[in-house]
């Protein structure tokens, strides 16, 4: 793989067209699981306050969207400009600050609910709890979530020996410490549409991609295309079926 992690990390801003172009969104019933208790899936109701919620590295919004969707008050964080420059296209009235999760710019004590998707993995664990404990009100909840393809079908294994198999390391390593309490896992299996460009677009902006050697990323995307064109379940299509299982934690600020 190439680069250091904090390289990668950074890398995402040079294919942030393709990131929003191609990468999927999340499963209704991960974010309703993520959110539920402590009344965080609900948003504005008579006589009460919004439930403030942040979506921290939130890339182009692909979360953001959804939650703002549900009513929610939120505030987009990510450490790059170019992401959330396309964040703010999509969702104008949607606070996007540049910040990290090592340094949040968010005063204490202001939010409900902290959600990372696909990100905490970029992010230091000791730094980022302390700081997510911050921001968050007492009992507040900070939710986690991947998509990783489901290679169980045979064209999603194949593209995983181009583009490297789904082997989900980041959520099953995951511990959230003291402050938070009552850690809790769960998966939901859902299908993503999207056209052959958009699987084209989603190789693109895979860190691994994005930072390998030139003639490396010409290759894998050559060979995404011809796999697109030589598959028998994908020769001729306009749309595909990519099946994913996405894993969820959530936890509990004591």
């Amino acid at each position: 793989m190439t680069g250091s992690p904090e390289q990668r990390s950074l890398s995402f801003g040079a294919e942030a067209a393709a990131y929003e172009r191609g990468r999927p969104s999340y499963p209704p019933e991960a974010i309703d699981w993520l959110l539920a208790g402590g009344d965080h899936g609900a948003g504005h109701r008579a006589g009460q306050r919004a439930v403030q919620v942040l979506d921290l590295g939130a890339g182009t919004g692909k979360l953001t969207t959804r939650l703002v969707e549900r009513g929610l008050d939120v505030i987009a964080v990510d450490p790059l400009p170019e992401m959330l420059e396309l964040l703010s296209n999509s969702l104008p009235d949607t606070p996007a600050l540049l910040g990290t999760a090592e340094e949040i710019p968010l005063a204490d004590d202001s939010v409900d609910a902290v959600l990372v998707a696909q990100a905490w993995h970029w992010f230091d664990p000791d730094r980022a709890i302390k700081e997510v404990a911050r921001v968050l009100r007492p009992g507040g909840r900070l939710g986690l979530v991947w998509n990783n393809r489901d290679e169980r079908l045979g064209w999603v294994k194949d593209l995983g020996r181009i583009i490297g198999h789904e082997a989900d390391p980041f959520s099953q390593s995951v511990q959230l410490p003291v402050p938070f309490t009552d850690a809790e896992r769960h998966q939901v299996e859902w299908t993503s549409y999207l056209t052959p460009q958009a699987l084209i677009d989603l190789v693109a902006s895979r860190s691994y991609c994005i930072t390998s050697p030139a003639r490396v990323r010409t290759r894998t995307l050559e060979r995404v295309r011809e796999l697109l064109a030589d598959h028998p379940a994908l020769a001729n299509v306009s749309g595909l079926a990519l099946p994913y299982v996405t894993v969820c934690i959530r936890a509990t600020l004591a």
